[in-house]
């Protein structure tokens, strides 16, 4: 990881969980570099409590460490999704939120915007 540090990933509710996929790291990492602008993680990894604390899927890869969700200082999160979509056309999850974008490493392709 050249941007980030494990600690950014950990686990919101101080548990001390802390897994990091490498894949989803060097993916976060051509994001800052393609903006040029920092990136600050919202949620990484998370254990199986806090997890069903804030809501998670029961299948998250948040749980795996495979997840972030995350803002690009400056950058609208459209133009953060518009750009993994056309890099990563076939693989990946990239989710549209309020204010975030979400990515994951799994081994197929999902989109979703859960805007309102």
């Amino acid at each position: 990881m050249v941007y980030f540090q494990r600690e950014e990933f950990a686990c919101k509710c101080g548990c001390g969980f802390d897994t990091v996929d490498y894949e989803l790291a060097e993916v976060l990492d051509d994001v800052r570099r393609h903006f040029d602008s920092p990136v600050r993680i919202n949620s990484g990894c998370r254990c199986i409590s806090h997890n069903h604390r804030v809501g998670g899927s029961s299948h998250s890869t948040h749980v795996d460490g495979r997840a972030a969700d995350f803002i690009v200082s400056g950058i609208h999160e459209d133009e953060v999704a518009d750009y993994l979509e056309t890099k990563y056309p076939d693989k990946y999850g990239i989710g549209r939120y309020n204010g975030r974008t979400h990515i994951d490493t799994r081994s197929g392709k999902a989109r979703w915007d859960m805007r309102g």
